[in-house]
């Protein structure tokens, strides 16, 4: 109590001077405000600074330092501002009664980014605060102040959402604004039935992010909107629309996409159609759904296609990309080849602009990629997607051009490379492939599905069934259309890609992608850099670079946080490091605990038989390791899904169960199971130990010899479980496997030492002339002569047998 009341007088002076410094208008030195500052930014971190600061009309005194629109004062109140809602309701309740919704709004959108940026941060600690409550026991008493935060909420959404269209919002305030939408409103997790906000925000504010997403920034008078705007806008539709829950939602979502596409279209001459078409290219690139449905109107299509062929540099780059977009579905590609090909020629050839022309160029790459992986759908006259592809690693090692541009030429590769021939001239490319890399890592993150597309292609890391030859057989007597394997898509030629790939750097790319925290990182995105990571992580030769480049750390969120597929291929990949590396080396310090859900969900009766085998294996490794691993397992509730496993009848499985459950078996916890009345664990154990499979014969008699060593009363239970125990033990000790027989030694030892009884039925059977040849080959098994005789002289110490003349 007294070191308490010392830290809080500590803590109350330290506020009280910060304070005086910042109130004094006589102290002039500017660096001595900043550090006082800064002091309380650190103070508001901790919660008896935070409440101190608090009630000493703290909040009140940053708003005044807020007030002085001096950036580095700005900083500090926002930073420390967030520090005093970090967890706690009420309190956040208070200041934004106090500074008020259209006050921080209004600093959201100033155009400092740093600025804008740490109001983007102080608001997402609000959000956090009102929707989960208080974090910690003792505030308890502080949740009456607070019944609902719902009004709270949309209080702040509400003005959020009035900032996207605001004429005054900056550039940066605008994307930051976006952001913040896309981590607060949609649902953490679709088992929440309740989805009511995304419902509000569809209702009041649908059409204002359409306003963001269609906004053409080369025309007069748009909106100003960071490069990343419309995909942010996109990935926010698709998240709106990813949260709704019926069809009637769903069609109210339709609804209001077509009126506002069509206002635009049928009302506004020829900028009203440029801003439609735009919108449902930002529909296409979200919701795609929706923006198909639009895409149907009466009009757009044509429009589309008209637009092409304008003479305003602006129109044709609206359409072209419209055109790009809207070649996903591959009825419509066939449309827009027949129609479209011819244009986009033109565009390509006759534009002065390189902007125009990589998208006209991304078109028709679009379009050439059709037929997918398929050798033998050709869209285009043989050799037109290499001299596509070609163009594209020029456009991309082009450093002249500015990296939105650039950016294009990935996109277009991410197509043309379902071509083996593309990818093996890309992989052959080093300036093409580290031009994509430094984009991969610059502040374009727009660039990242492009890139991880492209990277899956020339990893052949997507799902690949292999056919039934009897339906290819049947195929082909029907004259039905087989697709045909590209001869550079064989496994020999892959593996020599990823190679290449490795030595370029992949896999620092990879990880510098998964740490952004931009919304282009969307969980499709995810789940491609989880395929790749699976690619180059195959062999076991290279899992040592993967590790030593970063790889480790980046699975783990990509294991915890996506698509399910994503979060499976992420967890395999991390299964594959463990099983060959060293667990403590690959992931140091607490990181080794963080892996151990992602492999604990491999076991899921729905995953691979493979994806199982692997996550017992890695399983295996660490809970051999430390107690701490192994009460880390428990926790995650694996032993049962082990023990299921160990019943598997595919005998790999059973026996990476097996090994798995002996070193679990470490942990009392897992030793008292084997107590249980009425269960079969340890029948299973003795009946394994005398099966043909050697390995399985190890990993049981290992458990049973440390069971029977930890606890005696085991022994006993042996001879219950099985009329079979003895012939099994005799079966170990006569086994050639020199471990096989050091372990039934130990078995019987133990059992000797546990209980007279069945020492006596032991030495009554062949054991004692076993046991006797065994205590003999002390020069050529060692280990195994020793329990032997420890086990022939605990049987002269129970007075069972008698020892020979000379005293042995």
């Amino acid at each position: 109590m007294e070191e308490k009341m010392k830290l809080m007088s500590c803590t109350d002076s330290k506020v009280e001077q910060m304070f005086q410094i910042l109130l004094d208008p006589k102290e002039t030195d500017t660096d001595k405000k900043q550090k006082a500052a800064q002091n309380l930014i650190v103070l508001a971190r901790e919660e008896a600074g935070a409440e101190k600061i608090f009630q000493s009309d703290g909040v009140r005194l940053l708003l005044r330092v807020l007030d002085t629109g001096r950036e580095d004062a700005m900083l500090a109140a926002l930073r420390t501002l967030a520090g005093l809602c970090s967890g706690h309701r009420s309190r956040t309740v208070a200041v934004l009664a106090e500074l008020g919704a259209p006050r921080i709004s209004a600093v959201l959108g100033v155009e400092h980014e740093q600025v804008s940026l740490a109001a983007c941060s102080l608001l997402q600690v609000m959000f956090d605060a009102l929707k989960e409550g208080l974090q910690r026991d003792f505030r308890g008493k502080e949740e009456a102040l607070v019944l609902d935060p719902s009004k709270e909420l949309k209080l702040l959404i509400q003005h959020l959402l009035e900032m996207l269209n605001r004429e005054g919002t900056s550039a940066h305030g605008r994307d930051n604004t976006l952001n913040l939408l896309i981590k607060v409103v949609p649902r953490k997790s679709l088992q929440d039935p309740n989805n009511s906000l995304t419902l509000w925000v569809i209702d009041q504010g649908l059409k204002k992010i359409l306003e963001v997403g269609g906004t053409v920034c080369e025309a007069p008078g748009s909106l100003p909107a960071m490069e990343n705007s419309r995909m942010s806008a996109a990935v926010l539709l698709s998240k709106l629309y990813s949260d709704l829950k019926c069809d009637a939602e769903r069609e109210n979502f339709h609804r209001l996409c077509d009126d506002y596409v069509r206002s635009w279209f049928e009302g506004h001459g020829l900028a009203g159609k440029l801003r439609a078409i735009q919108t449902v290219s930002c529909l296409l690139q979200g919701p795609s759904e929706a923006g198909n449905q639009v895409l149907e109107l009466e009009g757009i299509m044509e429009s589309v296609l008209a637009l092409c062929a304008s003479v305003r540099e602006v129109d044709q780059l609206v359409a072209v990309e419209a055109l790009i977009h809207a070649a996903d579905k591959a009825k419509r590609a066939s449309f827009i080849t027949a129609n479209g090909v011819t244009l986009l020629k033109n565009i390509y050839k006759c534009s002065g602009r390189d902007s125009i022309r990589i998208r006209a160029l991304v078109g028709l790459c679009k379009l050439g990629s059709a037929g997918g992986t398929d050798f033998s759908m050709k869209q285009f006259a043989e050799g037109s997607t290499l001299k596509l592809a070609k163009q594209c690693r020029k456009w991309l090692c082009n450093e002249a051009i500015d990296a939105g541009t650039r950016r294009w030429a990935v996109e277009g590769l991410a197509y043309l490379t379902f071509d083996a021939d593309v990818k093996e001239e890309f992989v052959e490319d080093k300036a093409a492939v580290q031009a994509m890399f430094q984009l991969a890592k610059s502040e374009d993150r727009s660039v990242l599905f492009a890139v991880a597309s492209t990277l899956v292609n020339c990893t052949n890391s997507y799902d690949h069934e292999e056919p039934d030859p009897q339906m290819l057989e049947l195929a082909k007597y029907a004259k039905q259309h087989v697709p045909e394997q590209h001869p550079k898509d064989e496994p020999g030629c892959v593996r020599r890609r990823v190679h290449k790939l490795l030595a370029a750097g992949v896999v620092s790319a990879l990880t510098c992608m998964v740490k952004s925290e931009n919304p282009a990182l969307t969980n499709s995105c995810r789940e491609l850099i989880s395929r790749v990571f699976l690619a180059v992580v195959e062999e076991a030769a290279d899992r040592g670079t993967v590790v030593a480049q970063g790889g480790g750390k980046a699975l783990i969120p990509l294991s915890l946080e996506g698509t399910e597929v994503g979060q499976a291929k992420a967890a395999q990949a991390l299964a594959k490091i463990t099983i060959t590396s060293n667990p403590e080396m690959a992931f140091p310090g607490e990181r080794i605990y963080e892996v151990v859900r992602p492999l604990v969900s491999l076991l899921q009766l729905h995953r691979s038989g493979l994806e199982n085998f692997e996550g017992l294996m890695a399983l295996t490794n660490l809970a051999g390791i430390s107690e701490r691993l192994r009460q880390k397992i428990l926790k995650e509730k694996a032993v049962p899904m082990i023990e299921g496993y160990m019943f598997e009848e595919h005998e790999l499985l059973r026996l990476a169960a097996t090994e798995c459950m002996c070193n679990m078996a470490m942990s009392t916890e897992v030793q008292e199971l084997f107590l249980a009345e009425g269960s079969d664990r340890l029948k299973l154990l003795v009946l394994y130990s005398g099966e043909d499979d050697e390995k399985l014969r190890r990993a049981a008699s290992g458990t049973l010899a440390m069971l029977t060593s930890l606890l005696p009363q085991i022994c006993g239970k042996i001879t219950q479980v099985t009329a079979h125990w003895l012939e099994i033990l005799q079966a170990l000790l006569l086994s050639p496997s020199v471990e096989l027989q050091h372990r039934g030694a130990v078995i019987v030892l133990n059992m000797m030492a546990a209980d007279q009884e069945i020492a006596a039925k032991l030495m009554e059977s062949e054991m004692l002339e076993i046991l006797s040849v065994l205590a003999k080959e002390e020069r050529d098994k060692p280990r195994v002569a020793q329990a032997a005789q420890e086990c022939l002289a605990q049987a002269v110490a129970c007075g069972l047998i008698k020892p020979n003349v000379n005293g042995e």
